[in-house]
């Protein structure tokens, strides 16, 4: 793996791997389709890859996360994840998967590993879907899932990585006080309703606005509970330009980040440069 010198970020390249699953109510079913998704990014060289939120689990009900949940640091799904990190020499930023509140419900943790199996970051999903949409569609995270309560970046080789996971995307402020990370992630299990209506012009804007590569992996079809989910995997430059993107289905998305190109965007147009949050309010 390149590990270019710290100040270089100009100078960086790294291939991006985004994965996009339609994960079951089987765990040990959708880690060996995820491990076997995570080889086909290794084999096209990927460094940097991305799993989707609830890779390991998509659950009958919303209960059944709360049936695997783990203890931070201890457990069968975070040993995997570390394992194939390892073993394939990847970056892998895990998604989503259920870690234990005090509360008794979970948190929704992406989970960050080196090349080593060292666990680098952790991020609690903050902003928690409790909606009711078009047709009688209705979600209640907040049933099962505690929110997290701060933002998360982790400095890799390539620049900083700032961590969210779906319904954060439509919260702006979020990825700005990450501004200046070089890469983001949204890790996700958008609906199809809703990915339909804004899920691309919402990641576009997440780029444009931070001037960062932004990697979305989704889950992409009909689920065992009847749910759908969009799909759209995709890799955005930072002129807000789609690099790479998978329809419905299983699949790997790859592309590859230039920091010399990132560069070029925020030294033609600094609008990180001139932003004036002094001036914005609460």
């Amino acid at each position: 793996m390149r590990r270019p010198r710290p100040g270089r970020t100009e100078a960086m390249k790294v291939q991006l791997a985004v994965v996009q699953m339609v994960s079951s109510d089987v765990v040990a079913d959708n880690l060996a389709r995820a491990g076997s998704l995570l080889e086909q990014a290794a084999a096209g060289g990927a460094e940097l890859v991305l799993l989707p939120e609830n890779f390991a689990l998509m659950g009958r009900d919303e209960k059944a996360k709360l049936a695997i949940m783990e203890r931070d640091g201890d457990g069968p799904i975070q040993s995997w994840l570390a394992a194939q990190a390892q073993r394939l020499g990847l970056w892998l930023v895990g998604g989503s998967m259920p870690l234990a509140a005090a509360d008794g419900r979970c948190y929704a943790a992406c989970l960050v590993f080196d090349p080593t199996g060292q666990r680098q970051a952790r991020y609690d999903k903050m902003h928690l879907f409790d909606v009711d949409l078009p047709g009688g569609e209705s979600y209640r995270e907040s049933r099962t899932i505690a929110p997290g309560s701060s933002p998360v970046a982790v400095a890799t080789p390539w620049g900083r990585l700032g961590l969210s996971i779906c319904y954060d995307l439509r919260f702006p402020e979020l990825y700005r006080s990450y501004a200046g990370a070089e890469l983001l992630v949204v890790p996700s299990a958008f609906t199809r309703q809703t990915g339909a209506a804004h899920w691309e012009c919402l990641l576009r804007s997440r780029a444009i606005e931070n001037q960062a590569y932004v990697l979305a992996a989704d889950q992409g079809g009909l689920h065992e509970n009847g749910r759908q989910t969009f799909g759209g995997s995709m890799i955005i430059d930072p002129w807000g330009q789609v690099l790479a993107r998978l329809d419905q289905g299983e699949g790997v998305a790859l592309a590859q980040a230039d920091g010399e190109f990132l560069q070029r965007c925020r030294s033609n147009l600094p609008a990180l440069r001139h932003a004036r949050p002094a001036f914005y309010g609460a």
